[in-house]
C-alpha cells in the first residue's frame, strides 16, 4: 500500500504567516560613528546579537556579536562602528512569507535578518531563527484553543448533492512580477477547501502545491490561471501560463535547480525547490512545457485513497 503523504501543520504555518507577523518591532539601533566600546553594554544589557546600523533613517550596514569579538580581539575599542560593521546588508522583507526566511538563513547561515518595509524601504524590524520558532508556537497554541471552542462540523459538501457526478470548480487568476500578492491564490484557494469541508490535511497539500506553482508563475512569466476541481474522490490542479518555457524538465525537477536571476534570489524566491515540493505534496503530477509558448501543471490529490 502506497503510504499516504502529509503535511504537518507547521510546514504549512511557513507558508501561511509572513515575516511581518514574527520579526522583533522594538528595535535597539546604532549610528556608524558610535564607539564600539559602547557595543557591549548594548550586547549584553539586551542579549542580542546583532544591530542594525543607521544613517538617518537609513539602513547602511549591520553590526554583530562576531563583529565586536573581532574588535575586541585586535584592541581596537575605541574604534568606530562603521569600521567593523558589514555594509552589505541581505534583508527580508516585512510581507514575505516565512519560507522565505526560513531558505535565506539555510542559504546565508546568518544569526539574523533586518526586516524592511516593501513599499517605502524602511527598517521596520529584525528577525531570527527564534524569533520564527516562537512566532509558529504562538501561532500552534492560539490556533489550538480556538479549535478546542468550535463544533467540528462532520457533514462533507458533496454529502448534501444528489448526482451521478458532482464537481466544484474554482478558478483563479495569478499575475506576474506581483510580489506583493504573491502567495494570495494558494491561501484563498486552502482556505475556500476548508471551507467546503475538504480535511485539513489535504487542504495543507494542496496549499503548498499551488503556492510553489503561484510563485513560478509570478517569477518567470507575466501571468497565468490556477483552476482546482474538486469532487467526491479527488482534488485536481491545473496551472497554465504563457511564460518562456522550461528548456529541460528534468533537469527542473532536480531539488535546488533553478533559472532566477540574482535579484530574485535576492527576494528570497527561486530557491529551486518548487517542483520538487509540488511532486511531494501531490499524488500525481504532469508538466509539459514549449519554449516560447508557455507551461502546464496538473497535479492530483485523492480524497479516498484507491479510488482514482
Amino acid at each position: 500500500m502506497t503510504q499516504e503523504k502529509t503535511v504537518t501543520k507547521t510546514q504549512e504555518l511557513v507558508y501561511e504567516m509572513n515575516v511581518g507577523k514574527v520579526m522583533v518591532t522594538d528595535l535597539i539601533t546604532v549610528g556608524p560613528d558610535d564607539c564600539m566600546s559602547d557595543l557591549q553594554y548594548l550586547l549584553r544589557d539586551k542579549r542580542i546579537s546583532g544591530i542594525p546600523v543607521m544613517e538617518k533613517e537609513r539602513l547602511v550596514g549591520l553590526i554583530s556579536i562576531e563583529d565586536f569579538i573581532r574588535c575586541l580581539v585586535d584592541g581596537k575599542m575605541g574604534s568606530l562602528v562603521k569600521e567593523w560593521m558589514s555594509s552589505e546588508v541581505e534583508t527580508l522583507y516585512d510581507s514575505d512569507p516565512l519560507i522565505h526566511a526560513v531558505n535565506k538563513f539555510d542559504r546565508w547561515g546568518y544569526g539574523r535578518f533586518p526586516v524592511v518595509n516593501r513599499q517605502t524601504g524602511k527598517l521596520v524590524g529584525i528577525i531570527t531563527k527564534g524569533d520564527i520558532v516562537k512566532g509558529l508556537l504562538k501561532k500552534i497554541e492560539r490556533e489550538y484553543h480556538r479549535s478546542e471552542n468550535v463544533p467540528v462540523q462532520t457533514d462533507h459538501f458533496f454529502q448534501d448533492v444528489i448526482s451521478n457526478h458532482a464537481a466544484i470548480i474554482f478558478q483563479y487568476d495569478v499575475i506576474g512580477k506581483d510580489f506583493d500578492r504573491a502567495g494570495e491564490t494558494s491561501s484563498n484557494l486552502k482556505k475556500t477547501l476548508k471551507k467546503i469541508g475538504i480535511p485539513p490535511a489535504v487542504a495543507r497539500r494542496i496549499g503548498i502545491a499551488c503556492y510553489e506553482a503561484e510563485m513560478n508563475i509570478v517569477i518567470f512569466t507575466d501571468g497565468g490561471e490556477l483552476t482546482a476541481r474538486v469532487n467526491p474522490q479527488k482534488i485536481a490542479i491545473e496551472v497554465v501560463d504563457s511564460g518562456p518555457g522550461i528548456p529541460d524538465i528534468e533537469e527542473a525537477m532536480k531539488l535546488g535547480y533553478s533559472t532566477a536571476p540574482d535579484f530574485i534570489r535576492e527576494l528570497g524566491f527561486g530557491a529551486g525547490i518548487g517542483l520538487s515540493n509540488i511532486e511531494k505534496c501531490s499524488d500525481d503530477m504532469h508538466l509539459e512545457s514549449i519554449i516560447g509558448k508557455g507551461t502546464r501543471l496538473e497535479f492530483t490529490v485523492f480524497l479516498n485513497r484507491g479510488k482514482k
